[in-house]
């Protein structure tokens, strides 16, 4: 694999030394064939870095806050909002 820059170590390798140097908390997950998606949480922020095979990265950020918003009633009405779209 050709790497950019003439790089010996892969893009999400670095990522992860600089994640794991920091003391950031983080979880990897796979849900397409050519990305390594990593997500990063902090307070009133999460970020989704996806790593390609070809070592480029594509990062979305969700920012909010930490209020607690409902409980199980709240996860009930999501639930059955998103059932009814998956319905449709």
């Amino acid at each position: 694999m050709n790497l950019p820059g003439n790089q010996k170590k892969h893009p999400l390798f670095t990522l992860l030394d600089q994640l794991d140097a920091a003391g950031h908390h983080y979880a990897l997950s796979r849900h397409r064939c050519d990305t390594i998606l990593v997500t990063v949480t902090f307070v009133g922020e999460r970020m989704e870095i996806d790593v390609f095979d070809d070592g480029h990265m594509e990062v979305s950020r969700f920012k909010g806050n930490e209020n607690v918003e409902g409980g199980a009633e709240l996860v009930k009405q999501i639930l059955t909002v998103y059932a009814e779209l998956d319905a449709s």
